[in-house]
């Protein structure tokens, strides 16, 4: 199972762009928000886990 962890570096309308914070290459990825938990803001730290994101406390 994938797990892993993403911080948000901007939202631009319906999308936002993650970072991702485990990984040396710091790959980043575009999302749709609809996908994301409604109240992200810029910085917010979030973990991918079964196909499903949620903020990380």
């Amino acid at each position: 199972m994938l797990s892993c962890k993403y911080v948000v570096e901007s939202i631009d309308g319906d999308y936002a762009n993650l970072r991702r914070c485990d990984s040396p290459d710091g790959e980043d990825k575009l999302v749709a928000r609809a996908l994301l938990p409604e109240n992200i803001a810029e910085g917010t730290l979030l973990r991918y886990e079964m196909l499903q994101y949620r903020i990380e406390e």
